[in-house]
């Protein structure tokens, strides 16, 4: 890498920098120090503006980089995430988006709490999202140090280790200075910058092959290495019974996995009423899929331009194929087009991971303040007598905002040290992981709540913890952790699960310990709750 592109993507990096903090410092100063401000921007967006901050939020660094790689290296099975990734919105259309905006306020514990107000369900909800949370922050600290790794020349310690404190520190920021109306307006610049610098990309891919498919998918596996297997099933997944059982765990992850991802979840709240939640998930599907649809260009065009044998020379992972197929549009490594295009999209990518990590860190704080905090605060003025005793549920002042602040300081700190930890990963593999623990943990409870009118708050915790539980254990005995060259600790060998993703074991016993919780329960169910909680979520009556 010239010392041309490096000057240049530092400068469109600074560039975007500043127009975040300007647009975070503006947000500072219209906010009140409210909950309802800090964590759903006042509920002011229309679902045009939320529909592009959807697409900004669900569009990481795992979709520009990781899948792109991916199909890079192994083609047709590469592909599998670009349309696992697409059909997960169409649950969320249909099952959750309308009802969670009628029945939450700001995050998943205040859906299953209108349902079941049992401050332990709430707690055990809190600590799945803040879960899932740091799994997906991890993936998009570890594609933060993989590119600025590229800029710099090599796969140094220091420049990803910079890389990622550097991204902590300006998420930390945006966060507390900001709260969901920056992170909102930071979404919706960051979508347009990635649609329009994938847009271009794949122009001129298509038009390097006179717009003939064909010709871009021979060129590919003519190039990758594999041949016509590249264009086949089985390449990453096909050699044996392990392989097509991970295949299948991954694809049910990706699928179900949205619905019970907490940042998704919480943007729903930052709409006026249901119906704009429904537009907004409209919007959002139309611009996300056609991403993945040139997501699917572009991991054939870097195979086809670029190469396999180049993609994984420099990143094994493929989470720099991206980048390398745009130097090799622009004319190559030392042509002023290849430096500008590089530039370019080095910048859009790290504005993703900018964006994408901002608001995952809030959807996290705010569980920690909202559920973690304020249940352990409403427990102890339980115990006090002469205190009076907030409604469960209800928004808890300035002083859950500054403890929301502060947790904000401290996901950050913990995603950057397993975001260095967890380096050599592929992003998009990473965000695979994070969608089978919402998948197993946050989707039953949220399912059973809002539609089985026998869920107890025993049914609740054993959904939460049966599902969180089991999905953490077998990625931490699986060849992710150890076992493998690829694995966290690859001088050790502990792994027991033979699968790298839980998810085909760990949704269905979330689904099942829901089920067993509640029908081996003492408490009956409340029918007049259920009852409730049918009419708010399909009507709005009593929507925050």
């Amino acid at each position: 890498m010239t010392g041309e592109h490096r000057k240049l993507a530092l400068l469109l990096f600074c560039a975007f920098v500043a127009l975040t903090l300007a647009i975070t410092l503006w947000a500072g100063r219209r906010r009140h120090g409210s909950p309802e401000e800090f964590y759903a921007g006042g509920r002011l967006f229309t679902p045009m503006e939320n529909g592009f901050a959807l697409s900004g939020d669900y569009l990481s660094a795992a979709s520009f980089l990781g899948v792109s790689g991916l199909i890079a290296l192994y083609g047709y099975d590469g592909v599998l995430y670009s349309v696992g990734f697409l059909v997960a919105w169409l649950v969320v259309l249909l099952l959750v988006a309308e009802l969670v905006r009628n029945c939450g306020r700001f995050t998943l514990g205040d859906v299953v709490a209108c349902r079941l107000r049992r401050p332990h369900v709430r707690f055990a909800a809190g600590i799945s999202s803040v879960t899932v949370s740091v799994l997906y922050l991890v993936a998009q600290m570890v594609g933060a140090g993989s590119l600025v790794a590229l800029l710099a020349g090599g796969h140094t310690g220091g420049a990803r280790t910079a890389a990622v404190a550097g991204v902590g520190a300006l998420m930390v920021t945006y966060v507390v200075l900001g709260g969901m109306r920056a992170t909102t307006w930071i979404q919706i610049v960051k979508a347009v910058l990635l649609l329009a610098g994938a847009l271009t990309l794949t122009v001129l891919v298509l038009l390097r092959f006179h717009g003939d498919p064909g010709a871009l998918l021979d060129a590919a596996a003519g190039r990758s290495g594999h041949g016509s297997d590249f264009l086949a099933p089985g390449l990453a997944y096909g050699g044996g019974l392990v392989d097509r059982l991970d295949f299948l765990s991954l694809g049910l992850a990706l699928v179900l996995g949205t619905a019970g991802l907490p940042h998704i979840l919480a943007r729903f709240s930052t709409v006026p009423t249901a119906a704009s939640a429904r537009r907004s998930a409209v919007w959002s599907i139309g611009l996300i899929g056609g991403f993945y649809l040139m997501t699917i260009v572009l991991g054939f065009g870097a195979a086809a331009l670029v190469g396999g044998a180049a993609v994984r020379a420099d990143d094994p992972s493929g989470n720099t194929a991206v980048p390398l197929l745009a130097l090799d549009l622009g004319g190559g490594a030392g042509s002023a087009g290849g430096t500008i295009l590089f530039a370019v999209v080095a910048a859009v990518a790290f504005a993703t991971i900018l964006a994408v990590v901002a608001g995952i860190t809030l959807a996290s704080s705010a569980s920690v303040a909202h559920d973690l905090y304020a249940t352990v605060r409403r427990a102890r003025a339980r115990r006090r007598p002469g205190r009076t005793r907030r409604p469960a549920g209800t928004a808890g002042g300035p002083g859950e905002v500054t403890v929301a602040r502060v947790a904000a300081a401290v996901i950050g700190a913990l995603a950057i040290g397993l975001g260095l930890l967890a380096r050599d990963l592929n992003v998009a593999f990473l965000v695979g992981l994070a969608f089978a623990v919402a998948a197993s943990a946050n989707l039953p409870v949220l399912l059973y709540a809002l539609f089985w009118r026998r869920f107890t708050a025993r049914g609740a915790l054993w959904a939460l913890y049966g599902g969180l539980g089991p999905a953490v254990l077998l990625v931490v005995f699986s060849p992710v952790v150890s076992g493998s060259p690829a694995a966290l600790f690859p001088g050790v060998d502990f792994h027991v699960f033979p699968l790298q993703n839980p998810g085909l074991v760990s949704v269905p016993l979330g689904f099942l310990a829901g089920w067993l919780g509640t029908v081996t329960s003492a408490e009956p169910a409340d029918p007049v709750r259920h009852a409730k909680t049918q009419v708010r979520a399909l009507t709005g009556a009593g929507a925050a």
